[in-house]
C-alpha cells in the first residue's frame, strides 16, 4: 500500500513538472527596473521568470523627490544579504554633484530618499550619470560606480570637455558612512554606463559605453577584483549607438541587454565567455517604452508581492 502510494506520488510530481514546465514552476524569478521618458513618473519594474520574456508591471513604485530636476533615470538595484532593496538613480541631467538613494525591504514600502553628493568636492563636476549598484561578497560591502565629466582633467576624442566622462566609484557597508569617491576607470577615451559581472572569485567583467564620437557603443574590460584594476578593454561587441547595459546569468551563458538607441529597439546578446557575443533580440520581449535599469534575481514571491499593490 505505502509502495503504491510513492509510485502515485512520483507519478503526479513528474507529470506536474511536464505540466507547468520547469521554468514556471521555479521559485526564482527576475526583476527588471525601468523608467519611462521623461523619466518625472518614477520607478518602474518588468518581471519575467525565464530572463527573455518580460512583463510590465504598468505603475510606479517610487516617484523621485531629490536632485536639481527630479528625475528618476537609470534605476540600478541590488539586494543585500539581509534582504533588503538598495535603489540608486540619475536624478538631474547636469548641475547635481551627487545622485539619489532609497531602500525597501519588499519594493513597494521605500525609505526617505537620500541625495548623495559624491563629486562635491569637484566643484567643476558637470554631471553625475547613470550609478550602478553592485554587492560584493568577497569584501561584503556594495560597491556604486557612476560616469561623471570634470572638463580639461583628462584626455578626450572629439566630443565636448562636458562630456569626456570617466567612471569613479565609493563603497559602503550600511549606506551611512562611505568611502572616499575615487578614480574607478579610465580607458583613455570617454566612458559611462559601466556595470560590474563576477564571474568566479578574481575573475570580474566590466561592460561599458565607449562614448567618444563616433563609436557610442559597448565593450567589456577585465580584472581580478571589483574595484579593478580593469584592462584589456575589448573591441566592440554592440552596433553604434548602443547604451545602458545589464548583465544576468541564465544557466551557462550571460545575457546582456541593452538600448540600441539608434535603431530605436531594445537588444540582447548571449555571450558564455565575454569574447564571442550572439545577437538573440529576435529571441526576446520588452515592453514598449522600457528604459535603462539592472536586472537582478529574486524570489518569485516578490513579483506576487508587487502584482497585488494597487
Amino acid at each position: 500500500m505505502h509502495k503504491l502510494k510513492f509510485i502515485s506520488s512520483f507519478r503526479l510530481a513528474i507529470i506536474g513538472l511536464a505540466f507547468c514546465g520547469l521554468t514556471s514552476c521555479s521559485k526564482q524569478a527576475y526583476l527588471f527596473t525601468s523608467f519611462h521618458e521623461p523619466a518625472t513618473e518614477g520607478l518602474r519594474f518588468l518581471y519575467s521568470y525565464d530572463a527573455f520574456h518580460w512583463t510590465d508591471l504598468n505603475k510606479t513604485f517610487l516617484k523621485p523627490a531629490v536632485g536639481t530636476q527630479k528625475v528618476m533615470r537609470d534605476p540600478s538595484i541590488v539586494q543585500g544579504r539581509d534582504g533588503t532593496f538598495h535603489l540608486v538613480w540619475t536624478c538631474s541631467w547636469k548641475g547635481d554633484k551627487g545622485f539619489g538613494y532609497a531602500s525597501s525591504k519588499d519594493l513597494i514600502t521605500w525609505s526617505e530618499q537620500k541625495f548623495l553628493p559624491v563629486m562635491e568636492n569637484e566643484p567643476k563636476t558637470v554631471n553625475v550619470w547613470a550609478p550602478e549598484i553592485f554587492y560584493d561578497d568577497e569584501k561584503k560591502e556594495f560597491v556604486i560606480i557612476w560616469a561623471s565629466t570634470i572638463p580639461f582633467r583628462f584626455a578626450k576624442g572629439i566630443e565636448e570637455e562636458e562630456n569626456n566622462h570617466r567612471m569613479y566609484s565609493i563603497t559602503t557597508k550600511d549606506f551611512v558612512t562611505f568611502s572616499e569617491p575615487k578614480l574607478f576607470l579610465d580607458p583613455g577615451f570617454s566612458v559611462i554606463d559601466a556595470v560590474i559581472v563576477k564571474r568566479a572569485a578574481k575573475d570580474y567583467v566590466l561592460v561599458l559605453k565607449d562614448n567618444t564620437r563616433p563609436n557610442r557603443n559597448l565593450k567589456v574590460a577585465f580584472g581580478e577584483d571589483a574595484l579593478g584594476p580593469y584592462k584589456n578593454v575589448s573591441d566592440t561587441f554592440s552596433p553604434k549607438l548602443t547604451e545602458g547595459p545589464t548583465v544576468v546569468k541564465v544557466k551557462n551563458d550571460w545575457l546582456i541587454y541593452f538600448d540600441a538607441y539608434g535603431q530605436k529597439i531594445y537588444s540582447a546578446y548571449k555571450t558564455s565567455d565575454f569574447k564571442s557575443f550572439k545577437d538573440v533580440t529576435a529571441e526576446v520581449s520588452i515592453p514598449e517604452g522600457h528604459k535603462h535599469g539592472t536586472i537582478i534575481k529574486v524570489k518569485r514571491k516578490v513579483i506576487e508581492g508587487l502584482k497585488r499593490t494597487d
